[in-house]
């Protein structure tokens, strides 16, 4: 038993299984301090996550088993039997358990849709402050893509600012890293979500990865595998994973790996406010500032009303560091 959540226990198994789909099969082998932190921030997001899940059976949000077999046939669609069975074992995943990974995400979403999405009402007036105060914002000389970043590097050290001070370490590192949060996406949770859980960029981590509107020419010249990748895309689709490349010289290295999702793209020319597509754009926006921030505070809530022991946390400060 590595740590509690009222009562509820969180053991070893359960910490091996999530930290072997992150760090798998790696070519180096990490340090005895370099393990412990990414047991103590997986062990972390574990804990968060059971608290998340007590409070759902709480309020009777569980996900049922007609939610899950339908999710499931959902992610299956794609695939032949053969292809989806692999698919599970390159994830290091069961099928039992992939089922149960379907239920907590699912359950997670209608917590959160009940506790805070079902609490935004964003009126007409905030729009048309909004507008009137940003209104050049949509006067566009060109077309302008508004991306969403999740960044993972292979540099140890620096600084993070994501809310699981989760950070890769290595190549290997970053590589497994980078899965682990397609496995999210893939799962069905929110981008600005495992942003904020995961993202190594601390400048975007903390707004779930949001970068803003970016013209086309300055994405197309100064980023053109991001612009390629982006620009066939649909609103709310994600990129696969791109290489981040350094260029030393004459030498190319690859330093970390990044998924983008486009969240609008606007076309050139000047935006009325009578224009559905640049209304909603606002709503948008405003709905995920407000989400953002309740999301936070309703975490911290939750924390603070949750008696948790964190054991493995107790043994290393016993232990301290060998």
């Amino acid at each position: 038993m590595l740590a509690t959540v009222n009562g509820k226990r969180i053991m070893a198994a359960d910490l091996d299984r999530v930290y072997k789909q992150t760090v798998g099969d790696t070519t180096q082998t990490p340090s005895s301090e370099q393990v412990q932190i990414v047991r103590l921030n997986i062990l972390h997001s574990l804990i968060d996550d059971e608290i998340l899940q007590q409070r759902a059976a709480r309020l009777n949000l569980v996900a049922t088993d007609e939610e899950v077999n339908a999710k499931l046939t959902d992610y299956k669609a794609p695939y032949t039997q053969e292809e989806f069975n692999r698919k599970l074992k390159e994830k290091g995943l069961t099928l039992d358990e992939f089922k149960e990974d379907i239920r907590r995400t699912l359950t997670r979403n209608k917590l959160i849709n009940k506790e805070i999405e079902s609490k935004i009402t964003i009126t007409d007036a905030e729009i048309k402050s909004y507008y009137d105060q940003h209104k050049s914002e949509f006067n566009l000389i060109e077309p302008q893509y508004h991306l969403a970043e999740i960044v993972v590097t292979d540099q140890a050290g620096g600084q993070v600012n994501n809310l699981q001070n989760s950070k890769a370490t290595s190549d290997a590192d970053a590589r497994k890293k980078i899965q682990m949060i397609r496995n999210h996406l893939d799962s069905g949770e929110e981008f600005s979500s495992v942003a904020m859980s995961y993202s190594e960029d601390p400048s975007t981590s903390s707004n779930g990865g949001d970068l803003g509107f970016i013209l086309e020419t300055p994405l197309k010249t100064q980023h053109p595998d991001v612009f390629a990748a982006v620009s066939n895309l649909k609103a709310g689709e994600t990129t696969e994973t791109l290489p981040i490349i350094m260029t030393d010289g004459k030498n190319k290295k690859t330093v970390g790996y990044a998924i983008y999702e486009l969240i609008e793209r606007r076309p050139a020319g000047q935006g009325q406010l009578s224009d559905p597509r640049v209304q909603q754009s606002i709503r948008q926006q405003l709905r995920d500032s407000h989400a953002q921030l309740l999301q936070l505070a309703y975490d911290e809530m939750l924390h603070d009303e949750a008696k948790v022991h964190n054991y493995l946390a107790e043994d290393i400060l016993r232990k301290g560091v060998q």
